[in-house]
């Protein structure tokens, strides 16, 4: 079989790089999960696997079971000899490509926590700059084992001694990259929010974003509320013009026109109506703020956009809800005419 017809498949030593020597001095890769056991034990099947994982790592979710067993599976099962490997090294910076030369093991004895090993025939090293903004992000997913797909030719080509020319005027992965990343950020922020945040407990977050904002808030107490979960205001007291009566939806739904308009019907005029949502707002309930300067609408997506403006003033409870950091990321360079 010819390099362009094999299977690439991506792994990663840790966040560290702690299996960095492991790898390159032993001529093989390996994967974690030191509580599985032998994976030979297992049925080569999906559901052997994941029942496997929820027994042994009782606290997983859902989600995150499937994942893991499915990192697993394919490591031991799908994973086959002749496979090309590519791992991207923090230490040296190279991409190392390699090729897969035997079954799967477990070796309990394997240094770092990485009992479950195939050996591998360690064949090019190359550097990073090589290769496509696109190839580097798609070798930079978050899960530890995973197949190369959309940039796998990139690898084969290597192998043959056909590196792609890069150049990065025309490298239109570089706007793609910055793209998934930002919209991979926006949706972690609002999955976090909406699975740690119910209720009352996202009125407490609306006020701590709006007191970094500039305002004076209180939240009104669990129970009924009148539809007001927050008053807001720029004194210390409260007592002067623009009062900002807000009100707090944690559903991803829909927000529509009858619960809008209830609230404006609770807003004077010195007053401010605001509603935020995880969701959106229906046409109709657009339609009925549009004409509206004391009454303002936020949905799940600008609400992102403001937590993002305005994240470094949050204190250490909510960024370690939102656990985030500032990257920069390659922006497209305009070519010259």
């Amino acid at each position: 079989m010819k390099e362009h017809d094999k299977t690439v498949w991506g792994i990663h030593a840790g966040k560290t790089g702690d299996a960095d020597t492991l790898f390159l001095k032993d001529n093989c890769v390996a994967i974690g999960w030191s509580k599985m056991g032998d994976l030979n034990t297992l049925k080569p099947d999906r559901e052997d696997f994941k029942a496997k994982v929820a027994a042994v790592y009782p606290d997983k979710k859902a989600g995150a079971i499937s994942n893991n067993a499915g990192q697993l599976f394919r490591f031991a099962h799908e994973m086959k000899i002749g496979d090309i490997v590519v791992y991207r090294s923090k230490l040296d910076r190279m991409i190392h490509i390699g090729r897969i030369e035997g079954d799967y093991k477990y070796d309990p004895s394997r240094k770092a926590g990485y009992p479950h090993t195939r050996a591998v025939k360690w064949l090019l090293s190359i550097p990073t700059t090589k290769f496509s903004q696109g190839a580097l992000y798609e070798i930079g997913s978050a899960m530890s084992f995973f197949q190369v797909r959309t940039y796998a030719h990139e690898f084969r080509s290597a192998l043959e001694g056909d590196l792609p020319q890069i150049e990065t005027t025309k490298d239109e992965t570089v706007a793609i990259v910055a793209e998934d990343i930002e919209q991979t950020t926006r949706d972690f922020i609002l999955k976090r929010i909406s699975q740690e945040l119910k209720g009352h407990a996202l009125a407490d977050f609306v006020a701590h974003l709006m007191s970094a904002m500039g305002y004076k808030t209180r939240v009104s107490p669990e129970g009924p509320d009148g539809g007001i979960d927050i008053i807001a205001h720029k004194d210390e007291l409260g007592f002067e013009p623009p009062i900002v009566k807000v009100q707090v939806k944690s559903s991803e739904g829909s927000v529509g026109d009858p619960i809008v308009s209830s609230l404006y019907g609770k807003v004077s005029s010195n007053e401010h109506g605001l509603i935020i949502t995880l969701g959106t707002f229906t046409n109709q309930a657009k339609a009925f703020a549009k004409n509206k300067s004391n009454l303002r609408l936020i949905d799940g997506d600008e609400f992102v956009s403001l937590i993002l403006q305005y994240y470094e003033k949050f204190d250490a409870r909510y960024k370690g809800l939102l656990p985030l950091r500032r990257i920069y990321v390659p922006e497209p360079l305009e070519e010259e005419e």
